[in-house]
């Protein structure tokens, strides 16, 4: 574990992430006072629950409705 003084951090930034995603643990501390831990990603490769949102999103009867002053936006034949 490796401990560094954020103002130290600002300069060196680019070496310290290196260095976590090698492995390495660093603690970024304020004043002496441990603040944050930099520790590489790691992207969620759970699987997606299909339905998640089911009965939180409701749609309106027509919202595909033709809207001709959005359509003329779109055409460039409305005003502005």
């Amino acid at each position: 574990m490796k401990t560094v003084n954020i103002q130290l951090a600002k300069t060196h930034l680019s070496r310290l992430v290196e260095e976590a995603v090698a492995g390495e643990e660093i603690i970024l501390a304020k004043a002496g006072k441990p603040m944050v831990r930099l520790i590489p990603f790691q992207p969620d490769v759970s699987p997606r629950t299909p339905g998640a949102w089911k009965g939180k999103v409701r749609m309106a009867r027509d919202f595909n409705a033709e809207d001709k002053a959005t359509i003329a936006l779109f055409e460039g034949s409305g005003s502005s």
